[in-house]
């Protein structure tokens, strides 16, 4: 299997979709082509959160901002699974989660003259994966890579009956996903806490308040939502990534 995620938005995913099928026999699967555009950290990220549901594969992810200039392209093993990618910090966090606390390993794929420097998609990482997934790394040789970019989401801060964060993304449906973690809202359910000094319920489900209504939940990734019942979350309590939130538990 390979599977294909960018903020490639449409046509240009089904380039790199033809350049796989005529290297490889291998599944093709994709993940999301709809990122927003140029944002690593929200890729990163949605990758980290998504991959790990995935049986061994070949992960072809490209949010490249920097495409045509010095920034090296990486293939990544992380324990069964490999990616392929920019070297800006856009694999690091899915392929920790990938190999299960276990090393990760990173080789730079040699480039010669690409036949185009701004679609690097469908000129470099495709082939790249196609040959990853029929080869192996072992086999093509890539030079390792001591010094890949990372990037590292910021930590909460958790202390007593406060806990301050960050919204890390906002989703399709306007939640607010925040980096505290779910855990701080155990045994809550039905009471209420204050976002940023505004009184708002805690709820284990959306419908568990009335249409409209704003809420605090916990999302499938374990962590904190700023939310609205059938409604955008992000609107609602006016934050959008990367906005401070402080939430007090009484």
């Amino acid at each position: 299997m390979i599977t294909l995620a960018s903020d490639f938005g449409s046509p240009y995913p089904a380039a790199m979709r033809g350049v796989l099928c005529a290297r490889t026999d291998a599944r093709l699967v994709d993940v999301a082509h709809d990122f927003p555009r140029q944002d690593v950290r929200t890729a990163a990220f949605w990758l980290r959160e998504l991959l790990p549901t995935f049986p061994a594969a070949v992960h072809l992810a490209v949010v490249d901002p920097g495409v045509g200039t010095d920034r090296r392209p990486l293939v990544v093993e992380a324990g069964e699974h490999a990616l392929v990618g920019p070297d800006n910090g856009l694999l690091l966090p899915a392929a920790r989660a990938l190999a299960d606390g276990a090393d990760v390993s990173c080789y730079e794929i040699p480039v010669e003259d690409p036949e185009s420097a701004t679609f690097h998609g469908r000129d470099v990482f495709a082939p790249a994966a196609a040959a990853v997934h029929d080869d192996g790394r072992a086999a093509l040789d890539y030079p390792p890579v001591d010094d890949p970019v990372d990037l590292a989401f910021p930590e909460p801060t958790v202390r007593g009956d406060e806990a301050r964060g960050e919204v890390l993304v906002v989703d399709g449906f306007g939640n607010a996903i925040t980096n505290v973690p779910g855990d701080v809202l155990t045994g809550r359910w039905g009471t209420y806490a204050h976002v940023d000094g505004e009184r708002v319920p805690v709820a284990r489900t959306y419908d568990a308040v009335g249409a409209d209504e704003r809420l605090l939940t916990v999302g499938s990734h374990g962590n904190v939502e700023l939310a609205v019942n059938r409604g955008r979350g992000d609107a609602a309590f006016g934050v959008e990534a990367g906005s401070r939130v402080r939430l007090a538990l009484p």
